[in-house]
């Protein structure tokens, strides 16, 4: 049905065509000298312009099926193309056409003057033509530009305590862009109800993804692993409205495959910061001048301070790495090692704390078992 209508209108669109043909020709006639009035009678005239209507109409109704697969292609093509556009640049885009439009309406003012129409139309589509492509040109490209610079400039006529207001609001809209581990691990869900992560927290898609692919994976530990990441992505979305960013529209990222560099990359170009709790990304992002959030950094400060000489209890559960050696852990998960603790173990004993050795995968406490 709608390839009929296509046709159709295609068809009706060749007919007014060829009667234009037919118009133009006479013009041109009658440009050269020779007046078409009284070579052909008005009847004759109009039987000549609905030949040439019917002509191009046929034309145009043989060749409608190849426009109809040449638009789709055109169309197809620019779809493609505007998966790559991002959405405050097409947005700038139609406002550059509208305001190139109005440039071009207000100079063909100055043309209505020409009293040959024929001329006066070809002004007024060159006008249309030209300030329109260069009003989509400019908008988009400067457009980003160009707002920046109108902010600027507004921003420096406020006075010097609404800059420092602002200022300490921007430093606190700093995106935080959660990795793949911190979501897993869970403990970003506790970090956000207390409030002290200010800013925009964002989500990459491919973090999604590669969620997804673990929750899918055939190893039992994985899988879970995934899943509880999932679990977690849901609570955050559902108790702090954070959204899924789509990363489709940078083109730059793209061609990355590791997730931890496109991580990065997404970093640089939002400027923001990674909210992570991998040792490895750690580093890396700070080969690179990317600011990051570590988890574990920020548990390993927040954990009581131990002094050598404390007492503390601990329950001892098992065999050192050395022999006469008891291991026990703190409800936060820290490591307590005690001399000649191996007698004790499966029982609660009282430790002397004489060193505290702080790594990056966390606090051991070394001590010895307390007499009586």
């Amino acid at each position: 049905m709608l390839k009929k209508l296509f046709r159709g209108l295609v068809t009706i669109f060749g007919a007014i065509f060829g009667y234009a043909v037919c118009a133009l020709i006479k013009f041109a006639m009658n440009s050269t000298g020779q007046n078409v009035d009284r070579m052909f009678t008005d009847t004759q005239q109009i039987g000549i312009a609905v030949v040439f209507a019917i002509i191009f109409a046929l034309l145009f109704f043989k060749l409608a099926p190849s426009f109809g697969r040449q638009g789709s292609k055109v169309a197809s093509n620019i779809e493609h193309d505007l998966q790559g556009v991002s959405g405050n640049r097409i947005f700038a885009g139609a406002v550059g056409l509208i305001m190139g439009l109005l440039i071009a309406f207000l100079l063909t003012q100055m043309f209505t003057f020409i009293v040959n129409k024929y001329v006066y139309a070809v002004i007024v589509i060159i006008a249309y033509g030209v300030f329109g492509f260069l009003g989509v040109v400019i908008a988009s490209s400067k457009g980003s530009e160009l707002y920046s610079s109108a902010l600027l400039a507004r921003r420096t006529q406020q006075e010097q305590p609404a800059k420092q207001s602002r200022g300490r609001k921007k430093s606190a809209e700093i995106p935080k862009i959660l990795d793949t581990s911190v979501i897993i691990d869970g403990r970003i869900a506790d970090i956000l109800s207390t409030g002290f992560l200010e800013g925009p927290i964002v989500i990459p898609e491919f973090v999604l993804v590669e969620l997804r692919h673990i929750a899918d994976s055939s190893d039992s530990l994985k899988r879970v692993r995934g899943r509880r990441g999932l679990d977690i992505l849901k609570k955050i979305q559902t108790e702090y409205g954070v959204e899924i960013y789509n990363t489709d529209s940078e083109k730059s990222l793209k061609e990355i495959p590791e997730v931890d560099v496109k991580l990065l990359k997404l970093a640089q170009i939002m400027n923001g910061k990674v909210v992570t709790n991998d040792y490895n990304l750690n580093k890396v992002a700070a080969i690179n001048d990317v600011g990051v959030l570590n988890i574990n950094k920020l548990a390993n400060c927040l954990k009581p301070v131990v002094l050598p000489g404390e007492e503390m209890t601990v329950d001892l559960v098992k065999q050192g790495k050395d022999p006469h050696q008891g291991i026990g852990y703190l409800d936060d998960g820290t490591m307590i090692v005690a001399e000649d603790g191996r007698r004790m173990i499966g029982k609660t004993a009282k430790i002397r704390v004489t060193s505290v050795l702080q790594t990056s995968a966390g606090r051991m406490i070394f001590g010895r078992l307390k007499n009586g």
